[in-house]
Parts: C-alpha cells; sequence; structure tokens
C-alpha cells in the first residue's frame, strides 16, 4: 500500500466526540480533510453544528449531533443511529474531559462524581457503544484521551489523574476483548494543550510559564498538534497498533528537570 493511502480516511464514517472545541474540533476538522465523513458529537448543539459548518464550507462531508456521554442509553442511540444511517462506524474519537483541581480532603462528594462521570464513565459508555457495533461488524478503531497525569501527579490533580489511568487500562482491556473481531483500541496522551480546560492555567502568567519550562520543548501543546496522533491511530498507517497510549507532550514526562549543568 503506497504511504499516502495508508493515512487516507476516505469514505470511512468517524464520530468524533467533543467535537465542538478545543482537541476534539481540530480532530473532526482533521478528519473531515482526510477524506472521513464525519459526525461531530458535542454536549454544546451551537459549537457542534458551527465545526460541522466549518467542515462543509471546505467541501467535507460533516453533520453535527448532540450527545452527553454521561447518558448511556444516549450514547448507544447515537452510534446505532450513525451506523443505521451512514451504513458503517469505522472510526470512534472521544476527547471529553472535565477537571476539578482540589486537593483530597478538600474534595466534596458531588466534585468527586462530576470528574468520575465524565471521564471515566461517560468515556466508559462510548467505549462499550463502539465496541458493539464495530465487534459486530468485524472491524473498526476507537481512540479515547488520557493525559500525561495518567503517568505523574501533582497536587490537586489526583481524581482527574486516577479517571484518565483508567482510560489506559480499559483502553487495554477493550484491544484484548476486541482483537479477535478486527477492533484496535488505543490511547492518545496529551501534554498540557491551550483547551478551553487550560484557560484557568492560562490567565496565570507564571502557572502558564512554568508549565511550559516543564515540556522539553519549553511550549504548550495547540489542539492542532492532537490531529496527526488521533488520525493516525485511526488510519490503516497504526493497523497493528492496539492496546497502547501514544504521548503527544512536548517531551514532559521524559525528563525530570529542566537545570543545565554548567560548562554543558
Amino acid at each position: 500500500m503506497p504511504v499516502h493511502d495508508m493515512f487516507d480516511l476516505s469514505g470511512r464514517v468517524a464520530a468524533v466526540v467533543g467535537g465542538g472545541s478545543g482537541i476534539g474540533e481540530a480532530v473532526a476538522l482533521g478528519a473531515a480533510r482526510a477524506g472521513a465523513r464525519v459526525i461531530c458529537l458535542d454536549v454544546n448543539a451551537d459549537g457542534a453544528e458551527r465545526v460541522a459548518a466549518a467542515a462543509r464550507s471546505e467541501g467535507s462531508d460533516c453533520d453535527a449531533a448532540v450527545l452527553d456521554i454521561r447518558d448511556a442509553a444516549a450514547v448507544d442511540t447515537a452510534f446505532t443511529r450513525i451506523r443505521e444511517a451512514r451504513g458503517r462506524l469505522d472510526i470512534v474519537i472521544s476527547t471529553p474531559a472535565v477537571n476539578v483541581r482540589k486537593k483530597i480532603l478538600d474534595y466534596q462528594d458531588d466534585e468527586l462524581d462530576r470528574v468520575v462521570d465524565l471521564n471515566l464513565k461517560g468515556n466508559f459508555y462510548v467505549l462499550r457503544a463502539a465496541g458493539r457495533i464495530m465487534t459486530a461488524d468485524r472491524g473498526g478503531s476507537i481512540v479515547l484521551f488520557s493525559s500525561i497525569r495518567s503517568q505523574v501527579v501533582e497536587p490537586g490533580q489526583s481524581v482527574y489523574a486516577a479517571t484518565k489511568a483508567a482510560i489506559v487500562q480499559m483502553v487495554r482491556g477493550a484491544a484484548s476483548e476486541f482483537g479477535p473481531s478486527g477492533v484496535r483500541v488505543n490511547a492518545i496522551g496529551p501534554g498540557v494543550i491551550e483547551t478551553p480546560l487550560t484557560a484557568p492555567i492560562k490567565n496565570d502568567p507564571a502557572w502558564y510559564k512554568a508549565y511550559a519550562e516543564k515540556s522539553a520543548m519549553n511550549r504548550w501543546g495547540t489542539p492542532e498538534e492532537m490531529v496527526g496522533p488521533a488520525l493516525f491511530l485511526a488510519s490503516d498507517a497504526a493497523s497493528f497498533v492496539t492496546g497502547t497510549i501514544l504521548f503527544a507532550d512536548g517531551g514532559w514526562l521524559a525528563q525530570d528537570g529542566r537545570f543545565t549543568p554548567p560548562g554543558m
């Protein structure tokens, strides 16, 4: 297969969950530009339609629909309708997450539920619903978004980090279970990316600078820089890649400090 064709998504049906903003928006537009027929799913109807309209303005086939992944029945219905309307469901990419930055002793029960319900349970519902369709159809690729926080944490990140670590283990379990049916399941672990989720950090100059300096590339990432990793895992270029996490973190996990000794 020519190298170009390995990354071509022409004719594939791709559901991008969280496609109304941030990383999801960039991935939805990227998948459309790679030839996929994209359905942009988001809890924000206006955001989803705005992104779909932008893709259509470029000549791509892109629809929008409302989906709250905390509702298991709604997730099942959304993917079933896509399969019925489009005749297939080849790719599902799920990006939504929420974070409540508090130390464990300050965490309230409702805040715990908020983070777990979306990050863990919501992504489980996506994984299960997509897996049911794809295993029956004997093929497909599912990509969930984890984080560097699946590996390293800091004060105030314990619950968020726990959900992101759980996503990695869910991906591994699903890869094992779905693999015999030709379905691949992987995760992406972004570093610090400029999105609405990280806006409070960006608005604090000292905090923003500290995070930039922690990465080997001395800067934050952009949503557009998550498109390549996501489309790679979705495409035939990753045909033998499953059950893994691809870190796109600017080298955050590659180093434990930034001090350069004198004379080096």
